[in-house]
C-alpha cells in the first residue's frame, strides 16, 4: 500500500510542478527557441542538438551548421512546454507533446511534415528534436511546445534512451521511432491487409483543424436498462467484408458497413452490440518472422498497439485515421439512432509488442518497458504472462491505471460508447507483482469514475494464469461478468450429459448461486453459450472435435473442453436426420438463452448458422471463415433466423424473463420431484406473472419422447403453444400462439416447448 502512495504522490506532486511552472508561458525570446538553429536529420543518422543545452536563449548557429540546412527546412519556436495534458495538445503558442517516461535518459521528439499531396509520409523524412531534461522535463514527464507546426497532418514519434541493464527489467533502444501511448489517432497503412506495406511502422498523428462532429439536435442515448439488454457480440470488418454483403466495395469492412446494416440488426431484434477490438492493431503482427502461424492475418484484433485510437483500417476506402475517426462517430450515431447501443471489447491485459523472445517494440516497451509491464527480474523470461501472448500491462500501476482511466473516458466523451468488455479482466486484478489482489484499485477505480458512471463494465473474469472469478469478480454490485459456467452447463444439459439438470434449473433461474451477494442481480450474469472464441452455434452441435489444423499450430491451440456434440457425425453430412437433429439442438439451445434470467448475448452469425468448419480458434483467417455470409443469411430468412428473432423479440416483449431481482418461490413452479437422478434429463417449469400470463417451458434432453404433464392454466386463461422446436417453421415459434392445449404434451426428443397462458 506504501508503494501505490508513493507513487501517486510523485504523480500528484509531478502534475502541481508543472501547472505552477507552465501556467503562463512567455513568448519572449528569453524562453524560445527557433527549430530553424537545427539540422534535420534523416532516420538512423547521427543524433544532432536541436538547441544549446542549459541555454534557453536563442543561438547562433555556427557556419558548418548553416550548411546543413536546406532551403526547405521549415523554421520553429520552440518552447518548455508543458507536462499536462499527456499527448498532444493545441496550446496558445503552438503544439504541445508530453510523454511520460521514468527511466529514460534521453528522449527526442520525431516529426514528419505534410508533403504537398496534404500527408505526411510514414517513410519520409524525420525532424528531430532532442528534449532537455533541465528545461523539458518536470517529474517524470517529457515535454515541448512547438510553434508554427501544422495543425493536422503531422505524424510523430519518439526516440528514447535509457539504462542498458536489461536484468533490471529495461528495453530502451534510440533507434526504434516509438508511438506516443496518448495518440489520440495512429497512422499506418491504409487498407486492411495490404501485404506491400506489411512491415510498416506506426506514427501518432493529429487533426485540430477539424469542424466539431455533428451528433445531431435530436440526438440521445439509448440508456437501455441492463436487464432489458439483448447483446450481440461481432466484428466490424467480418460483419461486411463478404462480397455477399452487397455493399460497394469501398465500405466494405468499414464502419460504414455497419451503418449499411443496420436493418439487420433491428430484424434480429439484438439492441446492443459488443464490437471485437477496434483499438488499433497490427493485422500482420504474426507475418512479421518466419513461423507455423506466418501465414494468418489477425482478424480479432487482440492485440493492441493504442488504446485511444480507432482501427484506421476500418476507415472506407483507405481513408486513415482522420476519417476513421470521424466515420466511428457516425457508426455510434446511426446505432443508437435505431436504439442500439455500442459495448466495446477492451484488451488492458496486454499489447502487441509480445515478450522478450519474439519481441516486437512499438510503443511502451521502449518507453518504460519496467513501468508499464509486470516483470519478473529474477527469471531469464523477464516479462511475467497472464494473458497468454508474452506480456502482461501493469494495470494496478498508479501511471498505467490513468492511462486506462484516460482511455476509457475518452472512449465515452469523444465516441459516446455505452460501455465495455473487458478482456481477461482478471489480469486487472494482479498487483505491480503479478499478485491477485482483493480489491484492486483500477477496478475500483472504474467504477467510482464519474465519467464512466453511465457506462455497462462486463468482466471476462478470468485470464491465462489460471485466476478464474466467475461469480467472485471484485465488482462494487456494478460490474457485470461473463458467466462461463452458464455457457458449459447450458450445453451440457441441452447435449444431453448425465446429472446437469439441478445445475441447468440454477442457469437459468439466473445463476443465484453466484450472483445473489450483497446488491447484486440477474442482470450481472452475461449469459451467454456462443463467443467469438470456441466452436460457432452450429458447429457446437457438428463437431465432437476441434479442427483447427489451418492455424498451422498442429491443432494445439484452441480449447480441447468443448461440451459439443456432433448428433452423430463428425462436420457436414447431408444426412436428413442429422442435420434435423442439429437444426433442433441450435433452436434449443437459443430458446434457452433468451427465457434465462440475465443478460443474454449471442454472436454474429449463428442467427443463421455459421460454420468456421469445426476451427474453434479462428483469429488468424481474413476469409469467410469469419466473415458473415449474406447469401446463407437469405436462405435462413424465412426458417432458422426467424426463428431466431421470433425469440428475442418474445423475451423482449416478457418482463418475466427479466427480472430485477432473483426469482422467489412465488415467481416460479418447478415441476419436478426427481432432482437427484442423474439420469433425468427433462425439466419443466412455469414462470409467474402477477395477472395470470404465466409462461410454461419444458426442455426435454432425453433420446426419446417425453409425456408431460401440463399445470392448469391460470382462472379465465387457456394454454397457447408459442414454441416447439421439433416443428417445421413457421410452426416452430407462433408468436401468437396455438390453441387447443390439453392436459398432456408429447415433447419430441433433444426438444423444448413454451406455452403461454393467455385469455380464451
Amino acid at each position: 500500500m506504501h508503494h501505490h502512495f508513493h507513487l501517486t504522490t510523485i504523480l500528484v506532486l509531478t502534475w502541481v510542478c508543472c501547472r505552477l511552472k507552465f501556467t503562463k508561458q512567455s513568448s519572449s525570446s528569453s524562453i524560445f527557441r527557433t527549430f530553424n538553429q537545427t539540422r534535420r536529420r534523416i532516420r538512423h543518422t547521427r543524433p544532432g542538438l536541436v538547441y544549446a543545452r542549459g541555454s534557453a536563449q536563442e543561438r547562433v548557429l555556427q557556419e558548418e551548421e548553416v550548411a546543413q540546412i536546406t532551403e526547405t527546412t521549415p523554421s520553429f519556436k520552440l518552447f518548455p512546454g508543458q507536462a499536462f495534458p499527456l499527448g498532444v495538445s493545441l496550446v496558445d503558442n503552438g503544439i504541445n507533446f508530453a510523454i511520460f517516461s521514468q527511466h529514460a535518459t534521453s528522449v527526442t521528439l520525431c516529426l514528419s511534415l505534410p508533403q504537398r499531396g496534404g500527408r505526411a509520409s510514414l517513410d519520409g523524412e524525420l525532424i528531430e528534436m532532442d528534449l532537455d531534461p533541465r528545461t523539458n522535463k518536470t517529474g517524470d514527464i517529457w515535454h515541448v511546445c512547438v510553434e508554427d507546426l501544422p495543425r493536422s497532418n503531422v505524424l510523430y514519434g519518439y526516440r528514447m534512451d535509457g539504462p542498458k541493464t536489461w536484468d533490471q527489467g529495461h528495453r530502451f533502444d534510440k533507434n526504434i521511432v516509438l508511438l506516443d501511448p496518448y495518440a489520440k489517432l495512429v497512422e499506418g497503412r491504409r487498407h486492411f491487409g495490404d501485404a506491400s506495406h506489411k512491415m510498416c511502422k506506426f506514427l501518432g498523428t493529429y487533426d485540430f483543424d477539424s469542424l466539431h462532429f455533428d451528433w445531431g439536435d435530436n440526438y440521445k442515448l439509448p440508456n437501455i436498462s441492463e436487464n432489458d439488454l439483448v447483446i450481440y457480440e461481432m466484428n466490424v470488418r467480418a460483419f461486411t467484408a463478404d462480397n455477399s454483403s452487397g455493399l460497394e466495395p469501398k465500405i466494405r469492412g468499414s464502419y460504414l458497413g455497419v451503418i449499411e446494416q443496420i436493418p439487420h440488426l433491428l430484424e434480429l431484434g439484438v439492441n446492443a452490440v459488443e464490437l471485437l477490438p477496434v483499438f488499433e492493431f497490427d493485422e500482420f503482427e504474426f507475418q512479421r518472422r518466419p513461423n507455423p502461424r506466418d501465414h494468418m492475418i489477425n482478424t480479432w484484433g487482440y492485440s493492441t498497439i493504442n488504446f485511444f485510437a480507432p482501427m484506421s483500417r476500418y476507415a472506407s476506402d483507405g481513408g486513415g485515421p482522420c476519417n476513421a475517426s470521424r466515420e466511428f462517430k457516425e457508426m455510434v450515431k446511426a446505432l443508437h439512432g435505431a436504439g442500439i447501443e455500442v459495448i466495446l471489447d477492451v484488451v488492458y491485459n496486454h499489447t502487441n509488442e509480445a515478450g522478450d523472445k519474439y519481441s516486437y517494440t512499438t510503443s511502451f516497451r521502449g518507453i518504460d518497458n519496467k513501468v508499464y509491464y509486470l516483470l519478473d527480474l529474477n527469471n531469464n523470461d523477464h516479462f511475467l504472462n497472464f494473458s497468454g501472448c508474452g506480456n502482461t500491462l501493469n494495470c494496478n500501476h498508479p501511471v498505467v491505471m490513468e492511462l486506462i482511466l484516460e482511455s476509457l473516458r475518452h472512449w465515452v466523451k469523444e465516441y459516446h460508447v455505452d460501455g465495455f468488455r473487458f478482456d481477461l479482466a482478471s489480469v486487472l486484478c494482479r498487483g505491480t507483482d503479478g499478485s491477485p489482489l482483493d480489491t484492486p484499485p483500477i477496478i475500483r477505480a472504474i467504477v467510482k469514475d464519474a465519467i464512466l458512471s453511465r457506462c455497462k463494465i462486463i468482466a471476462e473474469p478470468w485470464d491465462c494464469g489460471g485466476l478464474y472469478l466467475v461469480g467472485k469478480f471484485p465488482n462494487w454490485d456494478r460490474w457485470a461478468e461473463w458467466n462461463g459456467k452458464y455457457r458449459d452447463d447450458i450445453r451440457r444439459y441441452i447435449k444431453g450429459d448425465s446429472g446437469m439438470k439441478g445445475s441447468f434449473a440454477t442457469r437459468v433461474a439466473g445463476s443465484a448461486d453466484l450472483y445473489s451477494v450483497n446488491k447484486r442481480k440477474p442482470y450481472h450474469s452475461i449469459n451467454f453459450v456462443i463467443a467469438h472464441d470456441g466452436f460457432t452455434l452450429r458447429d457446437l452441435v457438428s463437431y465432437n472435435f476441434k479442427h483447427n489444423e489451418a492455424n498451422g499450430e498442429g491443432g494445439n491451440d484452441g480449447c480441447n473442453d468443448n461440451f459439443s456434440w456432433n448428433c452423430g457425425f463428425e462436420g457436414e453430412t447431408d444426412d436428413p436426420n442429422v442435420k434435423a437433429l442439429r437444426s433442433r439442438q441450435m433452436k434449443n439451445l437459443h430458446l434457452a438463452l433468451m427465457i434465462s434470467q440475465g443478460t443474454p448475448m449471442m454472436l454474429m452469425g449463428d442467427e443463421y448458422g455459421h460454420t468456421r468448419y469445426g476451427n474453434n480458434n479462428s483469429y488468424g483467417h481474413d476469409t469467410s471463415i469469419n466473415n458473415f455470409q449474406w447469401g446463407l443469411l437469405d436462405a435462413q430468412r424465412s426458417g432458422h433466423f426467424r426463428f431466431f428473432s421470433e425469440v428475442i423479440n418474445f423475451r423482449k416483449m416478457h418482463q418475466l424473463f427479466r427480472h430485477d431481482n432473483f426469482l422467489n418461490k412465488n415467481d416460479v413452479t418447478w415441476h419436478e420431484d426427481n432432482w437427484d437422478n442423474s439420469e433425468s434429463k427433462f425439466l419443466a417449469f412455469t414462470l409467474h406473472e402477477s395477472n395470470g400470463a404465466d409462461i410454461y417451458l419444458a426442455f426435454n434432453a432425453h433420446n426419446y419422447f417425453v409425456k408431460a404433464a401440463i399445470p392448469p392454466a391460470p382462472s379465465k386463461r387457456s394454454w397457447f403453444r408459442v414454441a416447439d422446436t421439433n416443428l417445421e417453421s413457421p410452426n416452430d415459434f407462433v408468436p401468437e400462439g396455438v390453441p387447443g392445449i390439453g392436459s398432456v404434451y408429447n415433447v419430441a426428443p433433444y426438444s423444448s416447448i413454451l406455452l403461454e397462458a393467455k385469455l380464451a
